[in-house]
């Protein structure tokens, strides 16, 4: 395992990178699926990461929290080296309500990861709906509870969301989040890695 933090490549304002990836439930999603959302969290994560497992109930409570904001996770990890990462596991943790979101989708390609600039899982990025696009407009952590045995004394993010819907900028600090760095595939490391 190594541990990295997130760094931004995205910045305020930036829309967001569109994709086509394929959902634990065999659809296809783009963000056109989630244009009736005001706010869209999306979290590069995947099944094996301890950091990432400890937020999958965040996720899940933000999820259920907000019907106006579309929690997305997706994995972009290299299952043929980390298996535990591979599709069916995904679908398992969906079908055993392990994970409750939005949306769980595989970044096969891992072109998606790359054009957010994902680090690490989990590496979460909250967007606004604006007219016909998603707009960045945080890049950081869940809550404060930076390691996976640490108990969170503030859900920032669910705080992030609550400043969104409520019409109110978002004028917090960037606050890297922590996990297992991103599986890529040899020869698919972005330049942003090096």
């Amino acid at each position: 395992m190594v541990e990295l933090e997130s760094t931004d490549v995205l910045t305020v304002g930036d829309e967001a990178p569109e994709f086509e990836l394929r959902g634990t439930d065999e659809r296809t999603y783009s963000l056109a699926d989630f244009a009736d959302a005001e706010a869209l969290l999306v979290v590069f994560t995947c099944n094996h990461c301890p950091y990432a497992k400890a937020k999958f109930e965040e996720m899940n409570r933000l999820a259920e929290a907000y019907d106006e904001v579309a929690v997305v996770g997706i994995n972009p990890n290299d299952a043929e080296e980390y298996p535990e990462d591979n599709f069916e596991t995904m679908v398992d943790r969906v079908e055993e309500g392990t994970i409750d979101w939005d949306a769980y989708l595989r970044d096969e390609s891992q072109s998606v990861a790359a054009a957010y600039g994902a680090m690490c899982t989990p590496d979460p990025f909250l967007f606004e709906r604006n007219e016909d696009a998603f707009q960045l407009v945080y890049h950081g952590r869940l809550d404060d509870a930076p390691n996976p045995d640490d108990t969170a004394s503030q859900r920032e993010m669910a705080g992030h969301i609550e400043d969104v819907l409520a019409g109110e900028p978002v004028t917090a600090e960037f606050e890297p989040s922590r996990g297992c760095s991103i599986k890529w595939k040899a020869g698919n490391e972005p330049d942003y890695w090096e």
